[in-house]
């Protein structure tokens, strides 16, 4: 259904914070890469500035013209390989009104991978809190990494905390798990499954992408639109 753009090959990343934003060349680079995307891809388009830019991917949404961002912390403050990231709600939001784009939308991620937060806080919590106080329009839940699964159990407590909120799905979602996981989100972000032989270094499998399309028609919850 859609496309999200991301300098994932750009590891390692940085902050993406003010005074560590990604650098000047990569932001040129993506944006060429969504002006050609926004040419062939017919359905929602995206951008995700890795580890957690908020403000340059919306730039580049602003101009491409996009549908939605990807933001990985939104709020709190979450420990990282990169160093402690804090969410920036506030200036994100201010900075999309600014630029005119009310209309792209924000995906935020809950329990971000790759990270712990800096003290304990309930998922349930941290979901009313992306929702509610971060103006958050869709949330994310991964597993604890690139392509690994889902907790269903936090996935469930996510849905019942907020749920008139849009769930996506953000690692681990394959045709093995579809079935099962489809039905209680309106929508995934697959990455790794989609490769060849499931290795997320590996180029796209286009019989992959078509098996799990087929796999999921009719599964999901509604979808984001």
């Amino acid at each position: 259904d859609g496309i999200v753009i991301e300098n994932f090959g750009s590891a390692p990343f940085y902050k993406g914070s003010e005074h560590d934003r990604i650098p000047v060349h990569q932001l040129a680079c993506m944006a060429q890469i969504v002006e050609w995307a926004r040419r062939v891809c017919p359905g929602r388009l995206g951008v995700n500035c890795l580890r957690n830019d908020a403000q340059s991917a919306l730039g580049i949404a602003a101009s491409g013209g996009l549908d939605f961002i990807r933001i990985n912390v939104h709020i709190g403050a979450y420990v990282t390989v990169q160093g402690m990231l804090e969410g920036r709600a506030a200036h994100t939001l201010r900075y999309r009104s600014f630029l005119g784009a009310d209309a792209i939308r924000i995906c935020a991620d809950v329990c971000e991978k790759h990270a712990q937060p800096l003290v304990p806080v309930e998922v349930e919590q941290e979901a009313k809190d992306c929702v509610r106080r971060g103006y958050a329009d869709v949330l994310v839940v991964t597993g604890q990494a690139t392509g690994s699964a889902v907790d269903f159990s936090i996935l469930d407590r996510v849905r019942k905390a907020v749920p008139k909120t849009p769930l996506l799905i953000g690692s681990g979602f394959s045709v093995h798990n579809a079935e099962q996981l489809a039905p209680f989100v309106n929508g995934a972000i697959v990455g790794t499954s989609l490769k060849r032989d499931g290795r997320v270094e590996e180029p796209v499998d286009v019989a992959r992408v078509q098996e799990i399309v087929e796999k999921t028609e009719g599964l999901f919850g509604t979808k984001v639109s």
